[in-house]
């Protein structure tokens, strides 16, 4: 456990297990950022946790222990922070907002955040999420009827974008009506640039500019307009359009940005490089990580007809005559493909690897770690350990799903602490409700009106670390129920 105290340490750092390297620059030319997660996952099962590797002269600790990680992030913000290169790579490029922020910049922007992406907001919001979900079906359904194969990694990440771009920033860009000229074509170029710049052993491009870093600079400049001109256009609309005001209360604001400008219109210390941050922030979280664990759970669909009938089933049964569920209130009967897609991110974590450094001198486990060692946390070997899921290995959404007394199923391991895909304590993802909504909306709408095969063989889909885990891509051929009505070409 963790302790201020370094006298109750038995081990150093230097006495972890390390995988064998080179001379001077250690484990570095071992290290391919693609596949870091998988190789940091293989040397775990040779070598035990903790173990550590070596970038040059600096050692980079790495654990699995589910409970280690859950009090590390209960300890946050006040005794470790995120590893110290995500926050000097975020602010280089622009974009140091409250994923990345420490310190005493964290909280106010934490409050803004958590209360643009709350449970009271989403619910108001859902008439546009529930439209945007039903273009997704309308690109889908041309796309089955001219029999094109489907590359979901795409389409979703347009649905994600269209969702938090109407809901934190009151604009819909309408992305998935357009096949090319969006901004989610600069804003997946993003995630792998922030990783390869993560972990590098030098900050070669502030010197020399290879191909890659000039199409990312030029990706950050276009973001960064489209930024900088959405501020603009909501700084108009509040002065044109002011958000009505209830008596004896202040006036309310309708998004996320309408509520930071506001707060710096009243005097706040609150910047606009602080709210293009923010704002690109969340785009890019929007994008990423909830349309990847998505993505990830079409191949175990893909593998099972009789779960793909039986979730069908189900949507018809929930959505009736509707082909995207009719309301709020309706999404607590889709708790199944919520869970279809939490089984899926258990077995292809999003969030592989979570990276961390104590702001003190502390004892993990029993290792002195000085301040500011560079702690990585592998999340899949917890979540396939039997100790933590009955039958670990094995894709089985029925395990998320409420548990009846005495049919034996409440004996079975099921620790949803080791599930850290939303992280924990005080840091907890404050888009978790909002991701989930979308799993369950697009999950049933996908289901209720078409059958799901890979078109390509499912080893083919080669998982990527680009800051999160993604899948190389992810071909689909969908082919329409024969509930689902036809629509113009």
């Amino acid at each position: 456990m963790s302790t201020a105290s370094p006298a109750r340490a038995t081990r150093q750092v230097a006495d972890l297990p390390c995988p064998r390297g080179l001379p001077v620059i250690g484990n570095l030319l071992q290290l391919a950022p693609p596949r870091l997660h998988q190789i940091l996952e293989q040397w775990a099962a040779e070598l035990g946790t903790p173990y550590r590797f070596q970038i040059g002269n600096i050692p980079i600790t790495i654990w699995t222990d589910t409970e280690l990680i859950q009090q590390i992030m209960r300890e946050r913000p006040h005794r470790y922070r995120r590893y110290q290169p995500v926050e000097a790579v975020f602010d280089e490029m622009g974009f140091n907002g409250l994923f990345s922020a420490e310190g005493a910049a964290w909280e106010p922007q934490r409050k803004l955040v958590m209360q643009a992406l709350s449970i009271p907001n989403i619910k108001a919001f859902y008439p546009t999420l529930a439209e945007i979900t039903q273009r997704l079906h309308a690109r889908w359904l041309r796309a089955a009827q001219r029999g094109e194969i489907v590359e979901m990694t795409e389409d979703l990440k347009r649905f994600t974008v269209d969702v938090t771009s109407a809901l934190a920033f009151g604009e819909d860009p309408r992305t998935l009506e357009r096949d090319h000229g969006v901004i989610q074509e600069h804003l997946e170029r993003i995630l792998p640039g922030v990783m390869g710049r993560i972990n590098a052993l030098f900050p070669y491009w502030r010197y020399v500019k290879l191909p890659r870093d000039r199409a990312l600079d030029r990706s950050l400049e276009e973001v960064h307009r489209y930024v900088r001109a959405m501020l603009e256009r909501a700084r108009e609309r509040l002065r044109d359009d002011p958000p009505e005001t209830p008596p004896d209360a202040p006036a309310m604001p309708r998004n996320l940005l309408e509520a930071m400008l506001m707060q710096q219109a009243a005097g706040a210390p609150v910047t606009d490089a602080q709210i293009c941050a923010n704002a690109l922030t969340l785009l890019l979280a929007g994008e990423d990580t909830t349309a990847d664990s998505i993505a990830w759970t079409l191949p175990y669909l893909a593998a099972d007809a009789g779960l793909q009938r039986h979730l069908g089933e189900q949507a018809q049964r929930v959505l009736g005559a509707a082909t995207v569920c009719p309301d709020y209130a309706t999404l607590k009967d889709l708790d199944m493909f919520e869970a279809i897609c939490i089984e899926a991110t258990r077995l292809r974590p999003v969030a592989s690897v979570h990276s961390f450094e104590p702001l003190e001198d502390v004892v993990l486990d029993g290792v002195a770690l000085p301040k500011g060692t560079r702690m990585f946390f592998v999340a899949r070997p917890a979540m396939l350990d039997a100790k933590h899921f009955a039958d670990p290995l094995r894709y089985d959404p029925w395990r998320w799903m409420k548990r009846e007394a005495g049919t034996g199923a409440e004996e079975k391991a099921h620790d949803v602490r080791a599930y850290l895909q939303f992280g924990a304590g005080a840091r907890v993802c404050p888009g978790r409700h909002l991701a989930t909504v979308e799993m369950r909306l697009a999950l049933s709408m996908l289901m209720k009106s078409f059958s799901v095969e890979l078109a390509i063989d499912e080893a083919q889909i080669r998982e990527v670390q680009a800051f999160t885990m993604v899948p190389e891509r992810m071909p689909v051929r969908l082919r329409l129920r024969d509930n689902t009505p036809a629509a113009p070409l």
